[in-house]
């Protein structure tokens, strides 16, 4: 073997192989924890699994918990969540883009601090605002709660796309005859899609997988699928088979939103990017 083959599996192929394992491996112990029958969950540990079954999967719909529900209620407020986010960031970052305004970039920098500070100290405000709008407990409150915190980085995600598009195909358009609206839908929004992708996943992400403030704004009718697995996780012990049947069933949305859009993702991912 030459040392230049030699040099590049010990520089290039092993350390890719090892983060490979450290990334799949907890996602391989969850799958094999879901499909272990009761007695080997609690037993020694072991790798694979004598005896397939698929009962953790059958009870984790058939019980009390109710996980049917919790996912309806996650994908009611994942795409609402999208598409008002979607509506208003994308035309706030298209007049911060294409207007000049005295306190442009002032108002952008506040944007961006909102994230700056953790979600739990929006949780008192929120929740006296949720209840003076009689919104608590119900998909509309998670809503209005995902957008005041997924809003701001939206805006300077699709801000990013909007300059890279020259402003010259508005020009264009205006001068032959269009108006800001149809030079937005007919010109702009078809070049923009990949930026709304990448951001719609953000979006959905984020509001699929948040937790504090779904555990402050629902009840048992309302909750989404993070505080229905929480509530596997008992003071006696944990059901792990449940649990990891559960986290396997949480992510498959994702894992399907990423193979349709991974193309439209990775190009807007790009195309926002700071070129130099």
């Amino acid at each position: 073997m030459e040392k230049g083959s030699v040099k590049k599996i010990f520089s290039l192929y092993l350390p890719l192989t090892v983060i490979l394992l450290f990334i799949l491996f907890p996602f391989y112990w969850t799958v094999i924890t879901s499909i272990k029958p009761e007695e080997e969950l609690y037993g020694a540990v072991t790798f694979w699994t004598k005896n397939i079954r698929w009962s953790s999967y059958q009870k984790l719909f058939t019980t009390s918990v109710n996980f049917i529900s919790a996912m309806k209620n996650s994908f009611v407020v994942a795409f609402i969540t999208m598409a008002v986010s979607l509506m208003a960031s994308t035309s706030a970052a298209y007049a911060f883009s294409r207007y000049r305004f005295k306190g442009r970039k002032a108002i952008m920098a506040l944007f961006l601090s909102n994230n700056m500070f953790p979600t739990v100290l929006l949780l008192v405000p929120l929740y006296s605002i949720m209840r003076k709008m009689a919104l608590l407990y119900t998909p509309w409150a998670l809503v209005l709660a995902y957008t005041t915190f997924t809003l701001p980085f939206s805006v300077w995600l699709l801000n990013g796309f909007l300059n890279d598009l020259p402003i010259t195909l508005e020009e264009a358009a205006l001068i032959d005859g269009c108006n800001r609206r149809q030079a937005f839908f007919k010109i702009i929004l078809p070049l923009f899609r990949s930026g709304l992708v990448a951001t719609g996943v953000y979006i959905f992400m984020t509001s699929w997988n948040e937790y504090t403030f779904a555990v402050m704004f629902t009840n048992n009718s309302s909750r989404t699928v993070p505080v229905a697995l929480k509530s596997l996780i008992g003071q006696l012990g944990v059901d792990w088979g449940l649990l990891t049947a559960g986290g396997i069933i949480t992510i498959i949305p994702v894992c399907v939103i990423f193979f349709f859009a991974q193309k439209k993702l990775v190009e807007g991912l790009t195309a926002g990017a700071v070129k130099g």
